[in-house]
């Protein structure tokens, strides 16, 4: 009986150890995981010329903070190319400062030039193809084509996005503001694979005749290399029309 005893102890004993080095590497994981999380803040400035009601120039400037110290930045010139309007306006796009919304197709080429004080300068050609699909019912569905032609350290790379959206203008009183949701995935040719998704909830209000901000919220998740990098990241954007 007592040798049973021991051998059941002794299994016990065994076990426990198993649970708790099984505790263990959990844990090393989940502060892996949490190392690799980043919270960031995206303050942007878009600008928007109107050359004739078929194209447009937009220029960017925008700014990466984390830790209230700025690690990247992205400017650059682009041109835009509206497709005549298909429809009337209606209620989704009736309140809205981008002329482009009313449009069924927008193409863009662009050019980014993104330094950073953690990595390498990037030189980036972006391509886009938007389609727009307004309902009766207000919402307005859009489905963003983008290539991203980028030379890094003088080596060339490739990565194409495909962005969701779908917004809705609210009317309080006569106020009118458009909340949305966007849902985004690249495939990138460093890694010849889908690396990374991103979900976006913002909203834009107008504040004038020829401008509006829009404050959003993006999560991030990176699964180019291992362990995936999180980011989590609030933006404000000032859009001005002219």
């Amino acid at each position: 009986m007592i040798g049973i005893e021991l051998k059941s102890f002794d299994g016990l004993s065994r076990c426990l150890r198993a649970v708790g080095l099984g505790v263990l590497v959990a844990l090393s994981s989940l502060s892996a995981q949490a190392q690799t999380s980043s919270y960031q803040t995206w303050p942007e400035i878009d600008t928007y010329i109107n050359l004739n009601p078929n194209f447009r120039l937009y220029f960017i400037a925008s700014q990466t903070k984390e830790h209230r110290r700025g690690t990247d930045a992205e400017i650059g010139p682009n041109l835009d190319f509206f497709f005549k309007p298909l429809f009337k306006k209606n209620r989704s796009v009736l309140f809205q400062l981008d002329e482009s919304k009313a449009r069924p197709l927008l193409l863009r080429i662009g050019y980014r030039y993104l330094p950073s004080t953690n990595g390498p300068t990037e030189h980036r050609g972006v391509v886009e193809a938007t389609g727009r699909y307004p309902l009766k019912s207000g919402f307005l569905f859009s489905d963003r084509n983008r290539a991203d032609l980028r030379f890094i350290n003088g080596e060339f790379s490739w990565r194409y996005r495909n962005r969701l959206t779908a917004e809705r203008t609210v009317s309080i009183l006569s106020y009118h503001f458009t909340p949305y949701v966007r849902g985004e995935v690249y495939f990138d040719s460093n890694y010849a694979k889908w690396s990374r998704t991103s979900e976006d909830l913002g909203a834009a209000f107008p504040i004038r005749k020829h401008t509006e901000i829009e404050p959003y919220y993006e999560h991030q998740n990176d699964t180019s290399k291992s362990p995936n990098r999180q980011t989590n990241a609030f933006g404000l954007s000032l859009n001005l029309y002219f």
